[in-house]
Order: C-alpha cells, then structure tokens, then sequence
C-alpha cells in the first residue's frame, strides 16, 4: 500500500500555525485550540489524575501503618511496588502509542488501573496492601503516551515546551496528592463522623474517580495526530500501519535511548522515590507532625509547576541559539548540580536548612526532567513511542533500584540514603558524554561531515519501504528538524566521515588540555 498525499492534507486548517506534518509550531497555553492544545490539556490532567492516585498512599501512610500493623519493610516494600509495575508498563505502552495512538492506549490504561484504587480501601492486610499499590503503579506509564502526544502534535521548536509542560503539571499530582489526601481525610473524619480507620478508606474514592473522568476525557474527547486518530489515517492511506518488529529493533538498537533511560532513571527515578519517602523522612528525623510533614513534601512535587516545564523551555532556548549540543550540556550541567543538592540534603541536620536544599533540589531534578524529554524526541522518528517507554521506563527502574539499595530494611538510615542517591546521580549523569548524533555532534565534537537529518532519519526505513512511501513522515520530520543545527557554529572539530563518535572522548581531552594550557586545539 502506498501513501496517499492528496489536497486535502494540505488544505486542511488549524487554530495554531503548523510546518509540513501539521504539528503546532507555536505552543498557547491558554488555549484548547483543536486538535493540538486540547490533546495537551487532556494528557496533563489525566497524567496529574494517575499521579494522585500512585502517590495517593505516603501522605496517609502513618495511619494506615497503624491500621495494618505495617513494618518499615512493609512500606519499603509498598513504595518498592508503586513505581515497579511501571517499569515493562512504560515500554508496553510505548509500543501502543507507535501501533495504535496514544489515545486509545492512554485511556485503556487508566481505565484498567481505576478498579485497584477503588479496592485501595479494603486492604486489610501488608500484602493487599503491596498488591493495589502494585497495580496502581501501572497507570504511571501514561507518562510515556503524554510525552508522545506531545511530540506527534508540536513541531521541534516547541516540542521541549510541550514536554515539560506536559509531564511537569502530571507530576505536579505527586505534590498536590500529599495536600489532597490529609485535608480529604480530615474532612471525612470531621464531617462524617468515621474513625480514622475508616477516613483513610473513603478517602481513596476520590482519586478514583478523578482517575476514571480522565480515561473518558481522553477516549472521547482526544485526538491522535493533528490529522486524526490511527484509525481513519490508516483507512485513508495517510499512514501506513507500521510492522511491531521493525518499530522495535530501530528502538534497542539505539543506544542514545539506553543511555538517557539511564540518566532518566536519576532524575525521574529520584523523584519517584523523593515522593515515597520525604513526608515520613520528616515525619520522623524532625518531629514534625502529619499536617507540616504533607506540607513539606507537597513542596517539593509542587515545584513541577515551573521546574520541569522550565526545563522543557531552556531546552528549546538552548537549542535555538546552540542545536542539539545545547540541550545535551544543559541537561548534563542541571542534572549534575541536582546530585550534589541530593548529596548535602542528607547531610544537613536542622529542619529549616533542610527545607531549603530540598526545594532547591527539587527545581534542578524536575528541570532535568524536562531537559531529557527536550532530547527524546529527537533520538527517533520512526520508533519515538519505544523510546520514549524505554526512557520512561529507566525512570522507574532508578525509583526501584535507588529505594531497594537505600531505603529498604534498616542497613542504611534515611538521611544516609539520601546523600547515596545524590552520589548516585552524578556518577550515572557522566554518560551523556558518549550521546552522539552524526548530522549535530554532542557534548564536545561538531557533526560528522556530510552526515544530513535525512541520512539519519531514513536509514530506519529499508529501500521497498522507502518505495511505498512509507517514509515519507520521517523526511517531512526531517526537514523540520534541521533547526537543531542552532545558529550559533561550533567551536570544535567536525568529524570526517571515516571517523566515529568514540572520536569524542579522545577529542575530550584534547579540548580539556587546550582550556587548561592555553594551547590551539
């Protein structure tokens, strides 16, 4: 089957100005403009609504601790299994998103993992309990098809914007669930009458069906790609139904997807794992009761707010003046800083220093958030829904790793596994330095000489494919890429077409010796 490509596609009109795939090249955010900013508050809120419902439990956890005569391991646990369920979720639901559309795959999700926040209130025992919030955990994944809605409905310029926006107001459910969650449960005591036994129970309907209202949100009212949903396109010979082996084989052979899920997994990851843990931390080390201690961890989800969003921005100002080696060094640099935060936030020990590098902290993890998915969507165009499960999965798999090694049992106190985590996340953040894309360059070489976006873009298509037609979106994905080439020349050699990107780390410290000697390179 051949792709179509009749008037129609490009008579068709939209509120907002689009390039050749009819992505946004503007982002409005007080708009719900069809298809492109009403796709972006759809995905924000059903996002925030999965966030609450995960992260639902921590705020309440001293009473229901209480209730079901649950150990430090219990809860390790617990918190352990919230974010694992995610982790296979994330890649699966990429997978979705590239075969069926982020719209029919985001609401399947959140609507099959409703019925485990509903049950959240009969658990009755440590392993009930680990099992809802097991299942719960997997609603998590709607980070992936968020961030590929986004990227399938904003051009390049904004698509960082879009990102961070995106997934930063979702997260920002991980913050407003600690304030949700005790005032809802105040309210049900106060006002019904029930024990406190009883509140923290009722009190789990709420996210549940804010949870459910989101799944119909999206099924209803979304929209798959400016030009429709996968369907109809996949009727009309507008796309063509990608095979699943192909999408995936061009996703694990990347290995720039495998090294941002691992900086992911030291971003995100500590995120999720910050969510987990910071009410009790101060709840305990500081004496302070529940009401302050939800306070002070809303906090620090609240910072999603700006913080990620922020990031997504830097990215596409960074890419604008610098291309792709702008995004590449912002997030290097802000994901660094946000270790060494991590790092002095276990080892300060008044509360009120401790709030401050917490906050602080916050803004540099979430930001680096942001940073990484302003790259993402740039690593493949073909396998983007893969990818960006893999990396969202990587997130996960840093949430699980970082909570088994440092916050399960007694082996290391709370604040010490801080200050690992920290140490943690600048060890892991080294790695982009190998990120290399040929036809931009990376951290500290040019691009390789000759190398175009359509070179890298189509050599994910075989020749019969390319004779179909079937690439035709990647090249238009292309040629609206090229702007990561930035304005602003490099400063570095470019590679020659026989040399390959572990060029860059002999070019590494050649650079490193010119700045500190004062030699030409």
């Amino acid at each position: 089957m051949e792709i179509s490509h009749n008037s129609d596609y490009n008579d068709r009109k939209f509120a907002l100005p689009v390039d050749s795939e009819h992505k946004a090249t503007e982002f409005r955010l007080f708009s719900i403009a069809t298809p492109h900013m009403r796709a972006f508050h759809l995905s924000w809120i059903s996002f925030f609504s999965c966030f609450v419902s995960t992260f639902a439990a921590p705020p309440l956890l001293p009473i229901i601790r209480d209730n079901l005569n649950l150990t430090a391991t219990d809860i390790g646990n617990a918190g352990i299994a919230a974010v694992s369920g995610a982790v296979f979720a994330r890649v699966a639901m990429g997978t979705a998103c590239d075969l069926f559309g982020p719209r029919l795959a985001s609401s399947s999700l959140i609507l099959l993992t409703a019925p485990a926040v509903y049950l959240s209130a009969i658990a009755n025992s440590p392993a009930t309990f680990l099992m809802v919030r097991f299942f719960t955990g997997f609603s998590l994944a709607t980070f992936v098809s968020t961030q590929f809605w986004m990227s399938s409905m904003f051009s390049p310029n904004v698509v960082g914007t879009a990102n961070g926006l995106s997934g930063g107001w979702g997260n920002l459910g991980g913050g407003a669930t600690q304030l949700i969650m005790p005032l809802v449960y105040s309210l049900i005591q106060t006002n019904i009458g029930s024990t406190k036994f009883t509140a923290w129970r009722i009190a789990f309907f709420i996210p549940a069906f804010f949870q459910t209202l989101g799944a119909y949100g999206i099924f209803f009212l979304g929209q798959d790609m400016p030009d429709g949903n996968y369907v109809r396109l996949e009727k009309a010979g507008e796309k063509h139904k990608d095979n699943f082996s192909q999408v995936f084989y061009h996703a694990i052979t990347n290995y720039r997807g495998w090294i941002l899920a691992l900086t992911y997994g030291y971003c995100f990851g500590v995120e999720l794992t910050i969510d987990n843990i910071i009410a009790q931390y101060f709840y305990d080390r500081f004496d302070v009761n529940l009401h302050t201690a939800g306070i002070i961890a809303a906090s620090f989800g609240l910072a999603n707010l700006f913080s990620r969003p922020g990031g997504g921005m830097l990215s596409d100002l960074m890419a604008k003046r610098f291309g792709m080696r702008g995004r590449l060094w912002t997030l290097w640099v802000v994901q660094m800083i946000g270790g060494l935060l991590c790092f002095l936030l276990g080892k300060i020990g008044s509360l009120n220093g401790s709030v401050v590098v917490m906050l602080v902290f916050s803004v540099f993890v979430q930001a680096a958030c942001g940073l990484t998915f302003g790259v993402v969507p740039f690593v493949s165009r073909r396998s983007l829904g893969v990818i960006s499960g893999m990396t969202g999965g990587g997130g996960n798999v840093g949430a699980v790793l970082t909570q088994v090694i440092f916050f399960r049992g007694s082996r290391y106190s709370t604040e010490e596994g801080i200050s690992l985590m920290g140490v943690m996340i600048m060890c892991c953040t080294l790695v982009i330095l190998f990120i290399y894309f040929p036809q931009w360059g990376g951290l500290f070489c040019g691009p390789r000489k000759g190398v175009t976006e359509e070179d890298y873009y189509l050599s994910e298509w075989t020749a019969a494919e390319k004779e179909q037609g079937f690439h035709k979106m990647s090249l238009k994905f292309s040629e609206n890429s090229r702007r990561e080439r930035g304005k602003k020349g490099a400063s570095v050699p470019i590679l020659s077409e026989k040399e390959t990107p572990s060029t860059v780390v002999k070019l590494y410290f050649a650079l490193f010796s010119s700045s500190m000697f004062g030699e030409e390179s």
